[in-house]
């Protein structure tokens, strides 16, 4: 007898997907606000004195991946190379994914664009770190009272 895996990825109603594969709210989706999941995951800190942004990109080194900073926006991009597989390697599965991305973020005007925005790479994650302008202080929180 022998062992079949079943796949259940395929058929989107066996894994809680049915309500995405049948909706229309993907349709009236905009950049801003992408579901897309080959963006990688983001985490933003704003500390008194600078913004960290962390990137969760996996698989990459960081000669693979580029920040770029102009005209107030943030890029991050990485792309890797597809890997060329002998034909002779039995694989029974092969899943791993070699695609790019690329994520743009505005940056806010608190941000001083004339220092350097340092990058660390390290165990899947892209640290980076912008400064503050010390001159331009961020608007205080303030309480909207509703009528």
């Amino acid at each position: 007898m022998s062992l079949i895996k079943f796949n259940r990825n395929r058929l989107p109603w066996f894994n809680g997907d049915i309500t995405d594969w049948m909706s229309t709210d993907g349709f009236f989706e905009d950049e801003f606000f992408s579901k897309n999941k080959n963006m990688p995951a983001m985490n933003v800190k704003d500390n008194d004195d600078n913004f960290e942004i962390e990137l969760a990109v996996p698989g990459f080194s960081k000669d693979e991946i580029d920040v770029t900073v102009a005209d107030d926006i943030l890029s991050v991009s990485a792309s890797k190379k597809k890997e060329d597989v002998a034909e002779k390697e039995n694989y029974s599965r092969k899943e791993f994914s070699y695609k790019s991305f690329e994520r743009t973020l505005q940056i806010p005007t608190t941000v001083n664009q004339e220092q350097e925005v340092s990058a660390n790479y390290q165990d899947g994650i892209l640290k980076l770190t912008l400064q503050k302008n010390k001159e331009i202080k961020a608007s205080e929180k303030r309480k909207i009272e509703i009528a």
